[in-house]
Formats: structure tokens, C-alpha cells, sequence
């Protein structure tokens, strides 16, 4: 099955694409790599997320946080080649958690998002990836996430006719 139909299959509608909050691109693309600008927690479509995790948030906030960011970027995803069938595979995840000083839950928050990705890709949406703590994020977001991932076609759009 392809991400498109796991999509309808889990009743999981994408957001708009988020506008950028400054003076950067949501996305910047080289050859078959795209690289996703940082997307957070709030969504006009979805329950939007701020506040700090083990301070006003809990740990499965913060999860349900991260596949809000997540939705998020799938949105930027299929904005870049107008399908996500066209994503050949995740390759990095950045994960950052506003939260308290000292909290160390910062992987398992941003699971959300990596069990997300692994559910809608399968084996393609496994990636490597970082999580950490922060002290604050833009609009007080609980989540931002930055991802890069490789298309299965080239800048000029030319099909490289893999399988799924």
C-alpha cells in the first residue's frame, strides 16, 4: 500500500501547508533531497500544541505534539511534488522539546512523530534522526521538527520510475 492510500486508509486528512513565520523558505530541494524548513506544533486544522513538557505538558502531549508537527510536514512533503507517493524514503529527523530543564524524555517524545512516519512509509519512513530539549520555541510550540527526505524524481520532474 502506498502512503496516499495509508493516509485514507487511517481517516488522516493533511493540514495546509504552514506559511513560513520569517524571512526563509518552508522548503529548499536539491536534485532528489528536500530539505523541510522547521514546522511546530500548532495547526489551524489540527489541535494546535505550546507550552513545555513536565511543566504544563505532559509526555504524551508532547507526543501528540510531534505528530501534529508531523502532519505538518507531510503537508510541506506533498506541496513539493503534489503526491507523498513521490517521497522515496525519510532520511533525518531533528526533534526538539520545549521543555523543563533536566528532562530527559525528549526520544520518546518525539516518537510521535518517527511512529507516525514509520506507519504511513513502512520500512522508507524509518530515519535517522536527533531529539533534544530546549528551552523555548517559536509561539511557545511543545514540538518543532525539521526533516529531509529523497524523492523519487529529479528537480526537473523527470520520473525515475522506482517501485514503492
Amino acid at each position: 500500500m502506498n502512503p496516499e492510500d495509508r493516509l485514507i486508509e487511517r481517516g488522516i486528512t493533511l493540514p495546509p501547508p504552514p506559511t513560513p513565520g520569517g524571512t526563509y523558505l518552508p522548503f529548499r530541494r536539491c536534485g532528489n533531497v528536500v530539505y523541510l524548513a522547521g514546522v511546530i506544533s500548532v495547526s489551524a486544522e489540527k489541535p494546535s500544541w505550546m507550552g513545555q513538557v513536565g511543566a504544563e505538558r505532559s509526555l504524551e502531549d508532547g507526543r501528540e505534539a510531534a505528530k501534529v508537527c508531523a502532519l505538518n510536514a507531510l503537508s510541506v512533503l506533498r506541496s513539493v511534488t503534489g503526491s507523498l507517493n513521490d517521497v522515496k524514503q525519510l532520511l533525518y529527523l531533528g526533534g526538539y522539546v520545549n521543555a523543563v530543564a533536566g528532562y530527559g524524555e525528549s526520544p520518546s517524545v518525539i516518537n510521535g512523530a518517527s511512529d507516525l512516519f514509520a506507519d504511513i512509509f513502512g520500512e522508507a519512513g524509518r530515519h535517522a534522526r536527533a531529539a533534544v530539549s530546549v528551552a523555548g520555541l517559536p509561539r511557545n510550540a511543545t514540538v518543532e521538527i525539521q526533516l529531509t527526505a529523497e524523492l523519487r524524481s529529479a528537480e526537473n520532474g523527470e520520473p525515475t520510475n522506482r517501485p514503492e
